[in-house]
């Protein structure tokens, strides 16, 4: 069964969340507080998905901090920020420290467990069994992930190794955007250094190799403030 860590501040509204999740066959695990959710990721315990408050009354671990902490592990552990901070800057942070989605209190239940799904799909996707049959998009683009090939309208496209890897995440996790900084660690890996504009360089040339108009993307969007999405097909 799919175990998820509840981290928030408030009993009641934690309760509330596990309830739900329940319902929805999942197993929680609830905690208050940030030291208590860094000593339970430091146990043998394994979860599959954090939802995870900003503000957890300790000006010395926030929501953030465990965030980070989440991202510098070896293994990947979804993270779904959910507060009521709403403020698009606090949105770019925590997407840009690697959480996976960001969803604003009250929330709305259908749409809560939608986007928990998608994160556990996205975490799903990375392995070999779920990218091996040919990837399509609109009868547009085809993408051999084993063979490492992109086809655009039935022709080959000759990509990098690099603009593979970037147009298989975005394609593998469609339809929300990434910051740069997410990419680059993701795509280019943590220890890799260089410039936020190396992404926006590898962006533009997929553009100009997949897009039917390069200057007027449907594919690969632009989200200003946030970074870029790929089109949900």
């Amino acid at each position: 069964m799919t175990h998820i860590l509840i981290v928030d501040d408030e009993p009641n509204v934690a309760s509330a969340l596990s309830l739900l999740l329940q319902s929805a066959q999942y197993e929680t695990s609830v905690v208050h507080s940030g030291r208590a959710a860094l000593a339970i990721l430091a146990t043998p315990t394994a979860f599959d998905l954090v939802l995870l408050d900003l503000n957890l009354g300790d000006p010395l671990i926030n929501g953030l901090m465990i965030c980070r902490e989440i991202r510098s592990r070896p293994v990947y552990l979804p993270v779904i920020i959910l507060t009521v901070h709403d403020s698009a800057d606090e949105k770019v942070m925590g997407l840009d420290l690697g959480a996976d989605d960001y969803i604003t209190k009250p929330y709305n239940e259908r749409e809560l467990l939608a986007r928990i799904r998608a994160a556990l799909r996205t975490v799903a996707a990375r392995t070999p069994s779920h990218t091996d049959s040919p990837l399509r998009v609109d009868d547009y683009l085809q993408i051999d992930s084993q063979r490492r090939k992109v086809y655009r309208a039935g022709g080959e496209v000759d990509l990098t190794r690099r603009q593979f890897d970037l147009l298989l995440y975005l394609v593998l996790n469609p339809d929300r955007p990434w910051g740069r900084q997410t990419l680059l660690s993701r795509v280019w890996g943590a220890d890799f250094v260089g410039i936020d504009r190396t992404v926006d360089r590898h962006i533009s040339d997929l553009r100009q190799k997949l897009e039917p108009d390069p200057n007027n993307p449907i594919y690969i969007l632009t989200e200003h403030g946030f970074g870029y999405r790929f089109r949900q097909w």
